[in-house]
């Protein structure tokens, strides 16, 4: 196996990341010693790497900072519509490297460290994973901000600063362990505490009904202090701000105790007011009804709902006088993005504040409302669904429970009214579920609370039009839309992948990186020979590279000729991680059969965090590494067919090889499940092909890049409804596929578990008998699909066709494309590619 070139060789090659001459090298050296003596206080001989990453961090810190400072300030002469994007999870990963190619400084500070004897790429990997995400959603809300910075909108995201973020995943003996996450153990360079904008958050008390209006009293204050990360657009000297809140407990919490001798006891209760900013929920796409989990969720929106107000009133930069005090203006200078329902407390909040602070009457505060917040939503999977119990509510939220009863009365009222003696949609429509426990709808207050209700692929914003939300689409048609999610291009492809991104660059330019419709004119170059060695050489340097990583930390010998198969996502019934492992069974049993066939050989790998709650997916992971440990130390099998299971993946995985590598993408959710997926543009994005069923985007990356070039298989919604309809009866393909009985027969006989044969004895329980995902309906086609795959794959011209083509049909799939159409058709604000003046610029 050739040795891959090091990072900074290829560096050296590429000009796609701005060019060394651009930034004084010898002023980043010279800065990045001064941090290292006078802000980390730290002598060369005996600063460790870390410390020489903390003074990296610093040097390109310094390079945002002016920008920053100079972009605030831009907005508020300016005063332009302001976008707010409240989420309870961004994804961020890391932040070095990603500011170093939107600033155009990477071969610059890699030429500094490389004079200064040190590794730009072993500093870079000091960085903790920023991971305040479970997985899409909170990537794509990632995606967005960069997005919305190089697209020069006033946008501030809104959320928590989690203390501890998605759990580290490790393998042991097969199963998933969780680790705490303490990603702020070591400080984290690229954020600033703002104490002055601390605001206090109020919850449980009751409520007092007076002439002049209500009164929430008795309440409990925890306060929200905010931090503030600097979030840069691409090379046009935009920054945004990222800020997270932190709980803090005032100074008084529980000090009344200090009277009858409890004052240690009563610091030590300060813990559970700061529990709130503790931990992130791991769940995706599942509700936990927990009242810490609410108490998150209204501590966010009532933190930053004040915020918006306090930069609404005042107009001036760092004036703190009241400039604006007419609320009907809000909607023209605040647009408030909700993603998922998990900020659905912003509507009720909103209104609160509105009514009972600012004395607006209820009409007039509706209208206000309903005109600034828009609702994403991001899934069609009951058990996600967000339903608060009334209950919980009135102890905790006694104030937005009456505003929410009022919002459901009036609702009704029109209901009533459009659709006379129609008392069962009344029931459907209602934000109360009655039956068993009362129950808030969450979804449904969002839609109503809203002026626009999207979702996140074609086929999904459909489906929530014709099924969930019907009753609602019928009422008001107008507030549907769709908005395709897209993956910023400066992450997913320059910095992840530099040598495609020069290959690209080198035939059509640079400005594809803002403008990703460019891509298109790669068309043009399907035939050409050199074009399709690039491409192909750059994949297989990228494969060379991970090969490398996986055969250090899985002691498993890997063909870098293999296909390289990857699934990666959260584990969850819905993705079908078991379609794929009965594909892998089968595979090796038709392998073991007939050993002197020549087979394509696959290195399959698959990853992703399962819930540590849910059993089921705890077991995939199981499954996947008993599966792996007959395969990969079978010697008839050899090197043709591996399984890896990909401990703890992550953003930072990800970027560093998993979809650059890539030859095959797994999309294999059971059609009208997978809101959109955003891993299936990445992999597209970095060459891979897809074999995928038609849910979710891959709907339209089939429509992007030809359906002829993706390996598309599978029922389509249509067919799932059809056979819903007729019943599915998984022991039908039971008993007509011969291989298929066979890979089960060896599941449940302990053929890959022989110490102990009844391990994956549920898993064949619920696949033969109570599977919502109907793995074994699509198992025929997705297994003849595969042998398409095998057999493209082995004439790599044709294949690299098809990945150019895949290539070229990325364009719709840019999150600046999904932005421009947020910022168009749901929050009234005009993008711009106009860059700013740098700091250093005389205005």
């Amino acid at each position: 196996m050739s040795k891959p070139l090091s990072d900074h060789d290829r560096r050296k090659q590429i000009s796609v990341r701005g060019l060394a001459g651009i930034e004084n090298v010898a002023e980043l050296k010279q800065n990045f010693n001064r941090h290292l003596h006078f802000t980390l206080v730290k002598d060369r001989n005996v600063a460790t790497k870390r410390d020489y990453y903390f003074a990296l961090a610093h040097t390109v810190r310094e390079h945002l900072i002016g920008r920053w400072i100079r972009t605030q300030q831009h907005y508020y002469e300016k005063d332009p519509k302001r976008v707010y994007y409240i989420s309870l999870e961004f994804y961020m990963g890391r932040t070095l490297q990603n500011t170093m190619v939107n600033l155009a400084l990477e071969n610059a500070c890699d030429e500094a460290t490389y004079q200064l004897g040190l590794d730009m790429e072993e500093l870079e990997d000091m960085e903790e994973d920023a991971g305040l995400g479970n997985g899409g959603l909170g990537r794509l809300a990632a995606c967005f901000l960069d997005s919305m910075a190089s697209l020069g909108l006033a946008a501030y995201g809104y959320g928590i600063r989690y203390e501890f973020g998605i759990f580290n995943q490790k393998i042991v003996n097969g199963w998933q362990v969780e680790e705490a996450d303490d990603w702020l153990r070591y400080g984290n360079p690229w954020e600033k505490a703002r104490p002055e904008y601390m605001r206090p958050v109020h919850f449980y008390g009751r409520t007092e009904h007076h002439p002049d209006g209500v009164k929430w009293v008795d309440t409990q204050v925890v306060l929200a202090l905010p931090y503030d990360t600097p979030v840069p657009g691409y090379r046009n000297n935009v920054v945004n701000t990222m800020r997270l809140w932190s709980a803090k407990a005032p100074c008084e919490f529980n000090l009344k105790d200090f009277n009858v001798g409890g004052y240690i006891q009563a610091v030590l209760d300060r813990n559970l007011a700061e529990n709130i900013s503790r931990v992130l929920y791991p769940n995706d796409n599942f509700f936990e009804g927990k009242e810490l989990r609410l108490k998150q969720e209204y501590f966010v929106v009532s933190a930053t709902l004040q915020d918006i107000i306090r930069r609404f009133k005042v107009s001036k930069f760092g004036s703190r006088e009241i400039a604006r005090t007419d609320f009907s203006k809000l909607p023209d200078k605040v647009a408030i993005q909700l993603n998922d329902t998990h900020p659905a407390m912003a509507i009720p909040e909103l209104m609160r504040v509105l009514v009972d602070e600012e004395k607006l009457d209820w009409d007039k505060a509706w209208d206000i409302c309903v005109r600034t917040c828009a609702y994403t939503n991001h899934t069609v999977l009951p058990e996600a669904l967000e339903r608060w119990p009334v209950d919980l509510f009135a102890h905790l939220l006694p104030r937005h429970l009456e505003i929410v009863y009022e919002i459901n009365r009036r609702h009704l009222e029109v209901i009533a009214a459009k659709y006379p003696g129609d008392v069962d949609r009344l029931r459907r429509m209602s934000l109360i579920e009655e039956g068993g426990q009362k129950r808030i709808n969450m979804a449904h207050l969002c839609i109503v609370g809203s002026h626009a209700v999207n979702g996140v692929a074609q086929i999904h914003s459909d489906i929530l039009k014709a099924t969930v939300f019907k009753d609602f689409y019928e009422m008001e048609p107008h507030k549907f839309q769709n908005k395709t999610n897209g993956i910023t291009p400066r992450r997913w492809l320059v910095m992840c992948n530099p040598g495609l991104a020069e290959v690209i660059a080198e035939r059509i330019g640079e400005d594809f990186i803002r403008d990703l419709d460019q891509l298109q004119s790669l068309r043009n170059y399907v035939n050409d020979e050199a074009f399709i060695r690039d491409i192909a050489k750059v994949k297989q340097e990228n494969k060379l590279k991970f090969a490398v990583h996986l055969e250090e930390h899985y002691k498993v010998k890997i063909n870098p000729n293999s296909m390289f198969d990857i699934q990666v996502k959260r584990i969850h019934e819905y993705k079908r991680q078991l379609l794929n492992c009965l594909h892998i069974i089968t595979y090796y049993n038709r392998i073991k059969k007939e050993p002197n066939k020549q087979w394509t050989p696959r290195t399959v790998m698959i990853g992703g965090k399962a819930a540590p709650g849910y059993h089921t997916a705890k077991m995939i992971i199981r499954l996947i590494t008993a599966i792996g440990e007959v395969v990969n130390n079978d010697p008839v099998v050899g090197d043709r067919l591996k399984v890896i299971f990909l401990e703890n993946y992550r953003v930072t995985l990800a970027e560093k090889g998993t979809i650059p590598a890539a030859d095959l993408s797994e999309q294999i959710s059971t059609a009208g499940t997978e809101a959109s997926g955003t891993g299936n543009m990445k992999f597209m994005l970095n060459g891979a092909l897809t074999i995928g069923t038609m849910d979710g985007a891959n709907v339209e990356m089939a429509e992007e890049a030809g359906e002829d070039n993706l390996f598309i298989f599978g029922m389509r919604v249509d067919d799932v409804d059809a056979l819903d309809m007729k019943g599915y009866h998984a022991e039908e393909y039971y008993n007509r596929l011969p291989e298929l009985k066979q890979a089960i027969d060896q599941i449940a006989g302990g053929f890959f578990s022989p110490k102990q044969p009844d391990l994956f004895k549920e898993i064949v329980n619920m696949l033969m008998h109570h599977d919502r995902f109907k793995v074994f309906a699509d198992y025929e086609d997705y297994i003849k699909c595969q042998e398409k795959v095998n057999a493209l794959y082995k004439n790599p011209k044709e294949w690299t066709k098809k990945v150019i083509y895949n290539i070229a049909g990325c364009g719709k799939f840019s999150s600046d494309r999904t932005i421009a159409q947020y910022a168009r058709e749901i929050w009234g604000m005009e993008p711009t590619l106009e860059k700013l003046p740098a700091p250093d610029d005389k205005q």
